[in-house]
């Protein structure tokens, strides 16, 4: 498939860092969040993801403060954040680190009080009985109709607002495939001479393959999925997940990204985090997501790391400690993915590729390459540890530092061997 929009020049070897400002600090504002910043750009956060900034209908709301994502307007800041001019400061300050801010875009569905209800009631579906309503079981938002010309107008209009009052970078997608295709495509086509974002988009290409002409990345709910049943299951063999991470390659434009996550507000508040769905396999598949071709997914608090389950529709802040025990965890392979040229040619089709390995049931390896730049990644997906593991190097001649422990090695043969301990994992340079 063809994707009609260029990808920014920034995105390429990008990552992405959920906000949820609501349970970031005590206070829940921009102002708090903002002395949050600088620490992330020393872990190597390049782009802040705010979940939405909207305020919150109050009609039929769940729990003592509702949903993010149950708007009672598109072009006002939740005053429990805020206001626009705190936004703006922490654009300004995150511009100035050289990161992006991107937003929470939800165009399927408002709350049920939102202001177009009043205004603009023509805008909503209506069921038999002549009332808003929404199809996929959830009671406190309302369906918009997507076959008004004028809400798709409107809906744009609002999305200009944020790039012209706020000079945001991108758009992530609330269930984006909820939202016909075509109105993302007219979006885009109209928001493109403005300024050109990132987009990206709450679906897997694999389920929704014809979204992928319009956005830049997309979820990956299958792989997701599928490491937490190979888990479950006893991490007996990796077969299915090379299958899955065949499907992925065959499937994207070589200028689309999949973005690779353990854990995200969804997740972590209705299945757990990723210490319960994945025990010792979290951290191998944090490492996963930021070396294979893509885009990694941070949480707010992954680099705690958080235990705990947030509540969704309540005041429940994360439990910040002293010393972030993963953010030096984070920051080697965040700045692995900025600094080494390996990474840096995501789009390139000879930037990947697996190597083989005498323990294929457990280990995933492969390398990243780009000119003389070459990064070998080995990851045990096992609770066994494993000795003297063999893997090729394709008689690549030089010396290579692991990345984590510093140890240096001439790499001089056809093969390496390397010992893993259970769930462990190794990255070596050149």
């Amino acid at each position: 498939m063809k994707k009609d929009f260029e990808l920014v020049s920034w995105a390429a070897s990008t990552n992405i860092y959920e906000v949820n400002t609501r349970q970031y600090t005590p206070e829940g504002t921009f102002i708090a969040f903002s002395h949050q910043i600088e620490r992330l750009h020393s872990m190597g956060v390049e782009v802040l993801w705010f979940m939405p900034i909207t305020p919150i209908s109050r009609l039929n709301r769940k729990g003592s403060l509702g949903s993010y994502y149950a708007c009672s307007s598109y072009t006002s800041i939740n005053p429990a954040f805020g206001n626009i001019d705190d936004f703006k400061e922490i654009i300004s300050i995150a511009h100035a680190k050289g990161m992006k801010v991107m937003i929470d875009w939800v165009a399927n569905h408002t709350g049920c009080d939102h202001e177009w209800t009043i205004t603009h009631p023509e805008f909503y579906k209506r069921n038999e009985h002549g009332l808003f309503y929404d199809a996929h079981g959830w009671d406190d938002v309302i369906d918009l109709d997507y076959t008004n010309p004028a809400l798709r107008a409107e809906m744009i209009n609002c999305m200009k607002y944020w790039i012209q009052a706020c000079d945001i970078d991108g758009f992530r997608c609330d269930m984006a495939m909820l939202t016909p295709v075509d109105f993302w495509m007219q979006a885009r086509t109209e928001l493109e001479p403005l300024k050109k974002l990132f987009w990206l988009a709450e679906l897997d290409p694999l389920d929704q393959p014809d979204y992928m002409q319009v956005f830049d990345s997309a979820y990956t709910w299958r792989w997701m999925n599928g490491a937490k049943q190979c888990k479950q299951e006893g991490a007996t063999h990796i077969y299915a997940l090379r299958e899955i991470l065949g499907h992925y390659q065959q499937i994207l434009p070589l200028n689309c990204s999949p973005a690779w996550f353990t854990s995200n507000h969804d997740e972590n508040s209705w299945n757990g985090t990723e210490y319960e769905k994945y025990g010792e396999m979290a951290l191998p598949l944090a490492v996963f997501s930021c070396t294979w071709r893509g885009i990694p997914l941070i949480y707010s608090g992954q680099e705690l790391p958080n235990h705990k389950r947030l509540a969704f529709f309540d005041k429940d802040p994360i439990e910040w400690s002293a010393v972030t025990k993963l953010h030096n965890f984070y920051a080697v392979l965040l700045g692995l993915r900025k600094k080494n040229k390996a990474f840096s040619s995501s789009g390139s089709p000879d930037n990947l590729s697996e190597i083989r390995n005498s323990v294929e049931h457990h280990v995933l390896s492969f390398k990243r390459q780009n000119g003389d730049s070459v990064a070998f990644i080995m990851i045990n997906f096992s609770q066994y540890d494993l000795a003297n593991v063999e893997f090729e190097t394709g008689n690549f001649e030089n010396s290579f530092t692991e990345l984590f422990s510093n140890e240096k090695r001439r790499f001089d043969a056809n093969f390496q061997y390397i010992d893993l301990k259970a769930w462990g994992y190794t990255i070596w340079v050149n």
